[in-house]
């Protein structure tokens, strides 16, 4: 189900919709979230009106994303979903300061997530018969503007609209590029295309913006061998891999044979970081190997290493609650590993929000829970920030969304949760993610703050274009078609 547009066709700034990122069939919007969009829209034109500017201008305000959050509290309070809720002031909608309080800030943001696909590369000569290349990612969802200065010679989903998406329109100051399942054959996006992504920020003087991980399969044939390649011609900085993935559709867990091996081969490279998908599942196959339940005991035994859980768990066809000890899947499942192994704070074991979050923004009780469960169990020091974009377009509206975002006082008294502070947004925005992958401070000082692309995104405020689209597919048919693309 697409983004609802106005009458005009634009689209909201947060972006409510259906989209995937290619991992979990889309799930449609419910009647809350169709009148949570209706309601933006209304109070955008009202609002609009009120303040003398263009329905596209306010859009792209501060004062636009306030007012489409407002809408959200005013849809879910209406629905009884009052467990979490975005903290705005009544008056944001109109008031250009008040609007920026809640949904503008400074922190350093390092988003450990980040995907693009190449929509020229080999992986489309393979297609299954029938398949389109565009289906689920029409142009229609490329940005239609020319992008700034050396990026207009690229396509929508590849490294130009990944630099405007995730570097221009939005606040992420750092990103690690990763990778989706696929054999070495139908890579939508091979290690060197990668690498030549970063390469183009280098270009821009874009020092240590752009990091990359290696994609492994453990219990895939060769990928075990291919690591002293990957490690040995790129700068990988971790490793990504899907432990529900594997030849013939049967999985592994972090410590069986495969996995064991893994995490041996990297202590031995010098890259003692290995991100793993666990939740999203891929289907009911193998579907222990999607949970989170090996977890606490190979960070336990493997001290040295740094184990970095993508989605945290996060499972879309059942709501985060309270704490439940027996359930076996969901961001529980990682709470409980982490309980039993007595990791303890600032352990070795984080949980990562990509996809997880921008999903929760449709349901703030289950963001509640699933964020303060989080806090309570594995820490404020061991909670990273991801997006999973561009999949879902550019990250600002998720950055935007996590800034005002508060659990309720009646849900934070009754479990214990914490509120969430300046301080902890800080933390999971970017500071834990300098832990894992550590940034000179003459990287952070000077070239982040001062180099070509902090000169581009100043002067591309004054003439802000952003698209509000996503990417990824919104229906069930687009994911078949690209699960299909991808084996």
């Amino acid at each position: 189900m697409s983004q609802r547009l106005d009458p005009d066709g634009l689209r909201l700034p947060i972006k409510l919709d259906s989209t995937s990122n290619g991992e979990f069939e889309p799930v449609p919007l419910e009647p809350v979230h169709e009148h949570a969009n209706r309601l933006a829209l209304e109070s955008a034109a009202a609002n609009a009106r009120r303040l003398g500017l263009g329905r596209r201008a306010f859009m792209v305000s501060a004062c636009g994303a306030a007012t489409t959050l407002l809408a959200m509290n005013q849809a879910y309070a209406a629905a009884g979903r009052t467990g979490g809720y975005y903290q705005l002031a009544a008056e944001a909608g109109l008031d250009p300061d008040a609007a920026a309080a809640g949904v503008a800030g400074n922190e350093f943001i390092f988003d450990v997530q980040g995907h693009f696909v190449n929509p020229t590369g080999a992986w489309l000569k393979a297609l299954p018969e029938g398949a389109r290349p565009l289906r689920g990612f029409a142009a229609d969802r490329c940005a239609a503007a020319a992008l700034p200065g050396p990026l207009d010679h690229l396509q929508c989903l590849g490294p130009d609209a990944f630099i405007k998406d995730v570097f221009l329109d939005s606040d992420t100051d750092l990103m690690v590029l990763s990778f989706v399942p696929s054999t070495r054959e139908g890579e939508p996006l091979t290690i060197e295309e990668a690498a030549a992504t970063a390469g183009i920020v280098e270009q821009l003087e874009g020092t240590h913006r752009l990091y990359l991980h290696g994609r492994v399969n453990p219990n895939q044939p060769g990928d075990l061998d291919s690591m002293d390649w990957l490690a040995g011609n790129f700068p990988i900085r971790a490793w990504k891999t899907y432990t529900q993935y594997g030849p013939g559709g049967v999985g592994f867990f972090m410590d069986d044979e495969p996995g064991l091996a893994m995490i041996e081969k990297a202590r031995a490279l010098g890259v003692p970081t290995i991100a793993i998908h666990k939740g999203l599942p891929f289907g009911p196959r193998s579907y222990e190997h999607s949970t989170c339940a090996e977890m606490g005991r190979v960070a336990k035994r493997f001290p040295d290493v740094n184990f970095l859980v993508y989605h945290s768990g996060f499972v879309t066809d059942k709501a985060e609650g309270p704490y439940d000890p027996r359930r076996e899947d969901g961001i529980d499942a990682l709470c409980t590993a982490a309980r039993e192994a007595e990791l303890g704070p600032r352990s070795n074991l984080y949980a990562e929000l990509g996809s997880t979050w921008r999903f929760l923004m449709r349901d703030p009780d289950s963001a509640a829970h699933a964020l303060g469960k989080l806090l309570l169990h594995l820490g404020e020091d061991n909670i990273l920030w991801g997006t999973d974009s561009i999949w879902y377009g550019s990250p600002q509206d998720q950055i935007q969304a996590f800034r005002s975002f508060q659990i309720a006082p009646e849900l934070r008294q009754t479990h214990g949760y914490p509120e969430i502070t300046p301080a902890i947004r800080a933390k999971i925005f970017g500071l834990n993610a300098l832990r894992i992958y550590p940034v000179p401070a003459d990287v952070l000082e000077r070239h982040v703050k001062a180099d070509r692309v902090a000169a581009l995104r100043q002067d591309y405020q004054e003439r802000r274009d952003p698209h509000f689209a996503t990417y990824g597919p919104k229906t069930r048919r687009e994911f078949l078609n690209l699960r299909a693309w991808g084996g």
